[in-house]
């Protein structure tokens, strides 16, 4: 009998093959070298080499969102491994499947039960470290198991409700010979897949109880709203939601992440709600007498701060694949249905004969969305002390989307770029955008891109900052190393806009490391663009942006165009703190948005009443 003997890196370099995983991301060292050096000799797999193990990972999670694929990344020890712990948090915050393989010291080093800080050199315990933000976290210290390991993890991540894991391979390891003989075979079950996700179930309703008690609340009900989120891309069905809402006949919201799950312009898609919502959408939301939500986890962004204001006239019925999302709200959510999105949209469909649809209440949802469209005039251009003019980003926005291909890939950071970009931009079918809401990092915009555009093999346009850029610069390397269709568009504002506007709510417009004079700069966008060998442009009016925009979106390659917004540019319509003149500060309810409307518009406008608050609210300084 001939004994067949491989390195145990070499069965994971399979294990990718046989999965038909293309791409995976990370960075060399000593304690991956046996990894990349088994993925390169089996040939199948490419690995993108990044220059920020944290970037690795945010770009793994949109190749995720563009392939439908579980992600892989690859860590070395020490640094490069701690480096990785913010993209593994954002991941775990939005649901994100990625495999990261962190390489270890040697495995006389890693037993739990060494006291020491320092495991070998550079080595410390990293699955205790990221336990509490992976689904599952594994140390391979019998090369024999190594199969058996991370076709586990594998399957764990893409499991309900998905997440990231952690597997730790000390280096040795990595390099240890196997007998195939003698190898665990790849895990025919999904132990610890869906831990913890049931601990409430008995305080939740179950698929077919949910469709039942979501049929009597619409039934009841003479103003009806859904609420769509990103768990039903999640759970594979974001082809069902035309159908659905068409076949429920009801008007409907969609989440940030969910943006582009539904034509903006669809007859029934009545925008995006919340804190920094659009207008006519909080309205609706605001008047509803029935809401049901189903794959939004309902996060602070989108009902507020106080319980009792959102949705007050209605009854709440929420669908989550995790009980904990479910009962955080307590009694506010009246139906907590536990159950995969995809199914529970397929069960409602089956059993409702006919529409809910309310004539009277769609005709008023229209309303609201003619009086009240996304850019207002509140929008308008800013000119600063010298006069010199400043296009605004909400404005730019909605000239931007009239350049999109019929696939365009959004991908944006944070700041303006996000603001701007999910209040105004519209998506049609073919379309996408993504970003990070969970943990909302400065940073994820060019990862993320990078991402996007290899697993959807297209172009992709980056929505940054100036002060997001800084975060993950050096990844315009990887950007022009290979050539991605990434445009960049950089919204330029003198540091960190949101952060002023923070500071001057607070600290009476005393600034402090946000802006060019309180301690930051940010470089010449242009000069970085040439030291990448990358082309630049730069739209500081409107006759700019008519020629410059069809220039980038001409070039086949990586583009960096930077447009310049006045320093102190508002983000509006948002839900701020208003000031009275006694001194008093008031928090009005979600659909009374700055900049505020007139009381009696206001009482016009809300079907179910004008709130304590909003009744006595002087329209004076907001935050």
């Amino acid at each position: 009998m001939i004994l067949v003997e491989k390195k145990a890196c070499d069965f994971i370099a399979d294990f990718f093959a046989d999965q038909g995983i293309l791409h995976v991301f990370g960075i060399v060292g000593a304690g991956n070298a046996q990894v990349f050096d088994a993925i390169t000799r089996r040939g199948f797999t490419e690995i993108i080499c990044v220059h920020h193990e944290q970037a690795a990972i945010m770009a793994a999670t949109t190749y995720y969102r563009t392939t439908g694929k579980v992600s892989v990344v690859l860590l070395t020890t020490g640094a490069g491994s701690s480096n990785g712990v913010t993209g593994v948090v954002s991941a775990w915050m939005d649901s994100m499947p990625v495999l990261v393989i962190s390489g270890n010291e040697n495995s006389r080093f890693t037993s739990v039960e060494n006291p020491l800080r320092i495991w070998g050199v550079q080595g410390y315990d990293s699955t205790q470290m990221v336990e509490k933000v992976t689904k599952w976290t594994d140390r391979i210290m019998e090369p024999e198991k190594v199969l058996d390991v991370i076709s586990r993890a594998y399957a764990i991540a893409g499991a309900p409700r998905q997440g990231p894991v952690w597997i730790d391979i000390p280096m040795n390891i990595q390099a240890a010979m196997i007998d195939e003989a003698e190898l665990q075979p790849a895990a025919s079950s999904l132990e610890n897949a869906e831990a913890n996700l049931d601990d409430n179930q008995a305080n939740t309703l179950d698929c077919k109880d949910g469709v039942s008690a979501v049929q009597k609340i619409l039934t009841s009900s003479t103003r009806p709203v859904l609420w769509l989120g990103n768990g039903i891309r999640l759970a594979g069905s974001e082809h069902l939601a035309k159908e659905f809402v068409e076949t429920m006949g009801i008007p409907t919201l969609v989440s940030w992440q969910a943006c582009d799950i539904l034509d903006s312009d669809h007859l029934l898609c009545f925008g995006r709600a919340g804190v920094y919502g659009q207008r006519a959408a909080n309205f609706v939301l605001q008047n509803c007498d029935a809401l049901i939500c189903i794959g939004t986890r309902l996060a602070i962004p989108q009902v507020g701060y106080d319980l009792t204001e959102f949705a007050r006239a209605a009854q709440v019925a929420m669908v989550d694949i995790d009980s904990n999302e479910l009962l955080k709200l307590g009694d506010r959510i009246q139906a907590p249905i536990l159950s995969d999105a995809g199914k529970f949209m397929e069960q409602l469909l089956s059993h409702t004969k006919e529409s809910f649809c309310r004539p009277d209440w769609i005709k008023q949802c229209e309303s609201y969305r003619q009086h009240y469209p996304v850019v207002g005039p509140e929008h308008a251009d800013m000119q600063d002390e010298s006069e010199v003019s400043f296009i605004n980003s909400y404005r730019f926005m909605q000239s931007l989307e009239q350049y999109f291909h019929d696939d365009q890939i959004v991908v944006t950071d944070m700041g303006t770029a996000l603001l701007s970009a999910h209040q105004v931009l519209k998506f049609k079918a073919g379309q996408r955008m993504m970003t990070s809401t969970g943990l909302g990092e400065m940073g994820f915009g060019l990862p993320g891109a990078i991402g996007a555009a290899i697993g959807a093999n297209r172009e992709v346009m980056c929505l940054n900052c100036d002060g997001g850029m800084m975060l993950n610069l050096q990844e315009l390397q990887t950007i022009a190393h290979h050539n991605l269709p990434i445009k960049i568009i950089i919204f330029n504002n003198d540091g960190y806009l949101m952060i002023k506007h923070t500071q001057k709510a607070l600290f009476s417009g005393r600034y402090s490391g946000s802006d060019r004079k309180s301690g930051v700069t940010c470089p010449d966008f242009s000069k970085v663009a040439y030291a990448f060998d990358i082309p630049s442009f730069q739209i500081r009016t409107w006759e700019d942006t008519e020629t410059i925009i069809p220039e980038v979106q001409a070039i086949n390659g990586p583009v960096i165009c930077e447009v310049f917004t006045h320093p102190e540019q508002p983000f509006v319509p948002k839900l701020s703190l208003v000031a009275q003149k006694d001194g008093s500060i008031i928090s009005p309810p979600l659909e009374d948005l700055s900049p505020l409307l007139s009381r009696d518009e206001m009482r016009e406008n809300m079907l179910i009443g004008l709130h304590d608050k909003s009744n006595t609210l002087e329209t004076g300084t907001l935050d």
